[in-house]
């Protein structure tokens, strides 16, 4: 079995890449840059360079394949051209999904996120939710635009599954999609000191192993044109640190940031943004998902892909014995 994994370098794809390689398949790692693809280091994985907007670099590295799994996108927090996000996470999975149709691939699994169906009210977002609020950010706008389109391939013959994850947390890069890790880490060297307004809000928290043996069955067993949330527990920004307090053994003191002030920080460190063109830790779009729960539930995943969920405690206890191996803790502290 060939495949090819785009975004195979990053957090969710280089967990997948070895997993795959280490089941038996040829994995084909599409990277972005020779940096990215020097980290891939397995006999059964062959790297290939390009950008999703190349559909001849696509077509190349993609020959021979009979799945894909399309995870390469832009998920950065901030950029001056907002363009680039719907160029690279629209335009570029519509270049994949071509490429497919034309190559006579047999299965597809395309990355969105849980954040396109909305957050939750009184009941648990599902699959079947509608959003009851715009987007917060380009990123989730340019999901939900790709989402739409992915359908239309799958209408049309084209064999492609969608899979939505929610907050993806534990051992791998540390990139802005790992945003949690990054919090516990940052927490046990000391330099973490907040919480979000009273800690209250509820987010679903998704352990990265669940995550992509959640993509192999979403393979495996997916129904073309459905999508299926891969996620995990529900758990209070409070409850998130009260878990890493106990587990680590640190008793920091954390302080409550009301969301006034949050969203005002936010937009000075906009106003800096355009003044001196450097990336801003933090949007006022991303402080604005701070408000709100997103209570979700993986019960067709479950179902329909024998998905299952690491206790939360369990997933966190495993992230921070990874941190503590690894001295990430320690180091740069």
């Amino acid at each position: 079995m060939n495949v090819l994994v785009t975004g195979a370098a990053g957090f969710i794809g280089e967990n997948l890449v070895y997993r795959l390689a280490e089941s038996g398949a040829v994995v084909h790692a599409f990277c972005y840059t020779p940096e990215e693809a020097r980290t891939l280091i397995h006999p059964k994985i062959k790297t290939f360079l390009g950008d999703v907007l190349d559909k001849e670099r696509i077509g190349i590295a993609m020959a021979g394949c009979q799945q894909v799994y399309h995870l390469a996108a832009f998920a950065k927090v901030w950029v001056k051209d907002i363009r680039v996000i719907h160029d690279i996470n629209v335009t570029g999975t519509l270049n994949v999904l071509d490429k497919a149709k034309e190559l006579g691939v047999d299965k597809v699994v395309v990355t969105s996120s849980a954040g396109v169906i909305g957050p939750s009210r009184k009941q648990n977002v599902t699959e079947n939710s509608e959003p009851w609020i715009d987007y917060s950010t380009e990123y989730e706008r340019s999901k939900a635009i790709m989402e739409e389109k992915t359908r239309k391939y799958a209408r049309e013959g084209l064999n492609v599954v969608i899979v939505n994850p929610t907050r993806v947390y534990g051992p791998g890069l540390l990139s802005e999609s790992n945003s949690v890790t990054r919090i516990v880490i940052k927490y046990m060297r000391g330099k973490w000191y907040f919480i979000p307004g009273d800690g209250g809000k509820i987010g679903n928290y998704a352990f990265i192993d669940d995550v992509v043996n959640g993509y192999v069955s979403a393979m495996e067993k997916g129904r073309s044109g459905e999508r299926y949330i891969l996620g995990g527990e529900n758990r209070s920004y409070n409850e998130l640190f009260e878990c890493i307090r106990n587990i680590s053994g640190k008793q920091y003191r954390l302080y409550n940031v009301p969301y006034v002030l949050m969203i005002t920080i936010a937009r000075i460190q906009m106003i800096y943004t355009l003044l001196s063109q450097k990336s801003p830790k933090i949007t006022p779009g991303l402080i604005r998902k701070y408000q709100f729960n997103w209570n979700t539930s993986c019960g067709k995943a479950e179902r329909e892909l024998g998905y299952k969920i690491t206790a939360f405690e369990s997933g966190i206890q495993k992230t921070i014995d990874w941190i503590n191996k690894n001295h990430l803790a320690t180091i740069g502290s």
